[in-house]
């Protein structure tokens, strides 16, 4: 029975699409002094990074579960259906933001420092689609904390090149949290749910993540010019560029049939190639 619960917890909050930020982390821990982390230091970032993520998703559902239960896409979701109760997702809010303190302690004393910052991000998304429609921008932040806050885990500083490449990927989370949210434009339009489609429409809210994911690969481009990056991390903002140029051909204002793919299939896999030709460019050397 607790393994079932645990089974569609685990299914409410995507555990899978951490495969979108932690890849950023890791790549963030690894551009500093350009070699492989410890790993002391890649077993607590990927702990941060678990914890972070799953009380960002937990928080989401169930702070937006009356949202959800009125949305037919949504409906289905465990809290709606009263297959978790809200007490329990508090719990497990809890018990994810104790990981992700522990782990802060456990990096670097800038990284515990900034905890409440990490905090505060991850409870204020969820309220942003109740009053504006940068919503996409804050949740791209949010994830945007992945590769900022592995550098500062290791290197207990800030730096210019983790915040260029965490700007980059509030700009590419937020392209593709546009198309995502064009699958529920009638419904926001009808509950008041901000969001760039609901706001501007689709056509412009799809213009304006094509133009998103363009900044975003020139800040991944930036990273490798105040890093002097070579040759392989190149080759891999090349497929970064095929991939984000095919999602948008994937998706049109009359057909949002394949926004699934683009959603996850893609994205997830841009952030793969990113932290794999990183890491060969540091293993590398041409």
């Amino acid at each position: 029975m607790a393994f079932k619960r645990i089974s569609i917890f685990l299914e409410m909050i995507k555990v899978e699409h951490t495969l979108f930020a932690l890849p950023f982390a890791y790549t963030g821990a690894m551009l500093v002094g350009k070699k492989i982390p410890s790993g002391h230091d890649l077993i607590w970032i990927t702990l941060a990074m678990l914890g972070a993520r799953t009380a960002a998703m937990s928080l989401n559902r169930v702070i937006d579960r009356h949202i959800d239960a009125r949305n037919p896409r949504t409906a289905n979701r465990a809290i709606p259906r009263g297959l978790l109760s809200t007490l329990e997702v508090w719990f497990y809010v809890v018990i994810s933001f104790a990981l992700l303190f522990v782990s802060a302690y456990k990096l670097s004393p800038l990284a515990f420092k900034l905890f409440p910052v990490a905090l505060a991000v991850l409870c204020f998304y969820p309220y942003t689609k109740r009053f504006t429609w940068t919503c996409h921008l804050i949740l791209g932040a949010a994830l945007g904390l992945a590769p900022l806050g592995a550098w500062i885990a290791i290197s207990n500083r800030f730096d210019p090149a983790p915040l260029i490449m965490a700007v980059g990927v509030t700009f590419w989370v937020a392209g593709f949290d546009i198309i995502y949210a064009c699958d529920d434009y009638d419904f926001d339009r009808a509950n008041g749910i901000y969001s760039i489609p609901a706001r501007f429409g689709i056509v412009n809210g799809l213009r304006v993540s094509a133009f998103f994911h363009m900044l975003a690969l020139l800040l991944f481009l930036a990273v490798a010019w105040v890093l002097k990056l070579g040759i392989f991390y190149y080759t891999g903002m090349f497929l970064v560029a095929a991939l984000l140029f095919y999602q948008h051909r994937l998706v049109k204002p009359g057909d949002l049939s394949r926004s699934g793919m683009a959603f996850f299939n893609l994205n997830a896999g841009l952030s793969g190639a990113t932290f794999l030709f990183t890491l060969l460019d540091i293993s590398i050397k041409l």
